[in-house]
């Protein structure tokens, strides 16, 4: 059994109650993850976050007072230690690309409830979670700005790029191409700990909270090419 110390900590954010209580049911049957709160909107999310200071937070993108997106960019800056995984009932390209911007680990269909524990113990192992048809969108969308004409004449990588280094790089355009960190190690021939460290100074380089807003970022400065496999 779990100890409560390596228990995952979850706050469940959604302004539907049923909802709630359906998907605290279902993670109480996980013997590594424990809900330590709920929200039903998001101006309590962020408080809820502060006190609470959970490892993951599940949080609905569409609520009153406050939404899900704007609720995840005041709690990275507020609890920049906070993993969210965003639950939405549509697959809206905007969302999702806002979502990755606000600085969200993971973006799930809250349809798929079964998918989310497995969702919650990605984003804790530091890897982003998105549903397969999420991930393709995001994959195409950087197809398009990687093959699209520059604005301005390109300027050399190594100018752009913030002082990465090639194995960071070539973590990086993994990680743009959907890769988990174990894919990532296998390719390259490091161990999961080394990606997780690399995927770590890139975060702190290129200022940015998660792997997939880095990797966004990559792609739309011409620091990479992600491809699409």
């Amino acid at each position: 059994m779990t100890s409560a110390a390596d228990r995952i900590r979850v706050l469940i954010v959604d302004d539907h109650g049923l909802y709630r209580r359906g998907l605290q049911t279902v993670l109480a049957v996980e013997d590594d993850i424990e809900v330590v709160a709920q929200a039903a909107d998001g101006v309590e999310a962020v408080h809820q976050a502060e006190e609470f200071l959970p490892d993951v937070i599940v949080m609905d993108v569409g609520m009153p007072k406050r939404g899900g997106i704007e609720a995840c960019r005041i709690i990275k800056q507020r609890v920049p230690s906070v993993l969210i995984l965003m639950l939405t009932g549509s697959d809206d390209d905007a969302d999702l690309f806002e979502a990755i911007r606000a600085g969200a680990d993971g973006y799930l269909l809250k349809s798929v409830i079964e998918d989310i524990a497995a969702g919650i113990r990605g984003v804790a192992n530091g890897e982003s979670q998105l549903s397969p048809a999420m991930a393709t969108k995001l994959l195409l969308e950087f197809k398009q700005i990687s093959t699209s004409p520059p604005a301005q004449p390109r300027t050399p990588a190594l100018e752009l790029r913030p002082s990465l280094t090639d194995r960071e790089v070539d973590v990086l355009q993994r990680v743009a191409q959907g890769r988990l960190n174990r894919e990532i190690a296998d390719e390259l021939s490091i161990t999961e700990n080394t990606v997780r460290s690399h995927i770590r100074n890139i975060l702190d380089k290129l200022q940015m909270h998660t792997r997939m807003e880095a990797a966004m970022y990559a792609v739309r400065q011409r620091l990479i090419d992600p491809g699409v496999d």
